[in-house]
């Protein structure tokens, strides 16, 4: 959310940053409500001060007939009053709804475009894999190594469902122990977070409520997060933090659900698009300066690279055009690891940040070197995902006889194994 004052004074930015993110924003009814609503807000106050100074001057008067009559007269302010509340009641209704539908400004290193395919790479690592042999695709490759069981996943579960089943798992668990040993050594403090969040949560962190379509909903009206970062972004919400503290670093686990609307029919198979899934993710709180959200902003996004390269699998890193910015973000950065079997890249991290976007909303603020309280800046990074990096890596490590070789840093997790190859 911005504020108010800003949009005020700032209109033609916000139209032009709604035109960049393409998404469809009628400043001028804002402005034109926020008038209505600062005329019914002084009207309301002034019908109520006028009650107030009747019943003062009410319990003075000894007169019966003059206080019947002053109270006849205080009935009809006091319908005045009423009358003027549900007009502002209705007006401040519909002023909440617009202000939660106001697009933050992208930074001006955004390019234009309208979707992904739009985004320009700025960064490739790795050189990718020339087999002498013919690859196979992770789904064959994992159910031939027994570590994969979709048939049954779609079975139990239904669409998008899946097993992971044996060296699949212990894969994932030394995936999960080596992030938290790698992120930890930058200074974040580890968290496991709930999936299970409020509407409000979702409201402040921007996923609602232009996101509700691709969330779970129970049928206590409270939603499944499909990402750790609504929930850690919230654990600060309505609080004062003192500006010695910042910034604020968590590593955040947890489970996540997307029922990913919208996508029906593309990767129908495998583990690149499921509804279930982990993810270890950034989540920063910094002071509100432009200079340091930038500057964290490429810190989270280079740990992740860092962490995919010490894996060895080939990447690359596009900043996201205007038009695949969501509604807070500023800027965002995708890293994509190399398919073999697609022969492209496919996103493992967004790495974003919001500026006070967030904050506003959460109610997350800071007390600065002067005593004066401001509203926190806000970033985030996936750190890893599972399943979905399963996908490259076993396609990227796989070997001529079918078995795939295990990355150096995750052996020890895996005690000591190298490779996974079929039983005999």
């Amino acid at each position: 959310m911005l504020d108010i004052k800003f949009i005020l004074e700032n209109k033609d930015l916000i139209d032009l940053g709604a035109k960049k993110k393409h998404i469809k924003f009628d400043v001028a009814e804002l402005i034109a409500l926020d008038t209505t609503r600062r005329e019914l807000t002084a009207k309301t106050d002034a019908k109520r001060a006028e009650q107030n100074a009747f019943s003062q001057k009410i319990v003075g008067v000894a007169d019966p007939a003059l206080k019947m009559s002053m109270i006849t007269e205080m009935k009809i302010v006091k319908e005045d009053l009423e009358k003027a509340e549900t007009e502002l009641k209705t007006v401040l209704k519909k002023w909440q709804t617009l202000m939660l539908q106001v697009p933050n400004i992208p930074d001006m290193s955004v390019p234009d475009g309208v979707s992904d395919a739009d985004n320009k790479e700025v960064k490739t690592w790795g050189e990718k894999p020339a087999f002498t042999f013919t690859a196979k695709g992770h789904i064959e490759l994992m159910q031939n190594l027994d570590m994969a069981d979709f048939d049954r996943g779609t079975k139990v579960a239904g669409f998008r469902g899946y097993y992971l089943k044996n060296d699949a798992v212990l894969l994932s668990f030394a995936i999960w122990q080596y992030a938290m040993d790698f992120f930890l050594k930058k200074d974040f403090a580890p968290m496991i977070v709930p999936s299970l969040v409020r509407r409000e949560t979702l409201f402040g962190t921007g996923y609602l409520p232009q996101g509700e379509e691709d969330l779970y909903k129970t049928q206590d009206d409270d939603f499944l997060a499909g990402t750790g970062e609504v929930a850690t972004m919230a654990f600060h919400s309505d609080e004062i933090l003192e500006q010695k503290d910042l910034p604020k670093k968590y590593l955040a686990f947890s489970p996540c659900f997307r029922r990913e609307a919208g996508s029906h029919g593309k990767d129908v198979k495998g583990l690149i698009r499921v509804h279930e899934f982990y993810k270890v993710e950034q989540v920063v709180l910094c002071e509100a300066s432009h200079t340091e959200s930038v500057a964290q902003h490429e810190a989270v996004n280079r740990n992740t690279e860092e962490f995919i390269e010490s894996l060895g699998i080939p990447y690359h890193t596009v900043v996201n055009c205007g038009g695949d910015l969501g509604l807070g973000q500023v800027k965002k950065y995708d890293i994509e690891l190399w398919v073999p079997n697609e022969n492209t890249y496919r996103e493992i991290s967004s790495a974003s940040y919001f500026h006070d976007f967030q904050t506003r909303r959460l109610n997350i603020r800071y007390r600065d070197s002067l005593g004066k309280m401001r509203y926190a800046h806000s970033l985030n990074s996936t750190a890893i995902p599972t399943p979905r990096i399963l996908v490259s890596l076993v396609e990227n490590f796989q070997q001529a006889d079918g078995s795939i070789l295990i990355p150096q840093v995750l052996q020890k997790y895996m005690g000591g194994k190298t490779v996974i190859a079929k039983k005999a």
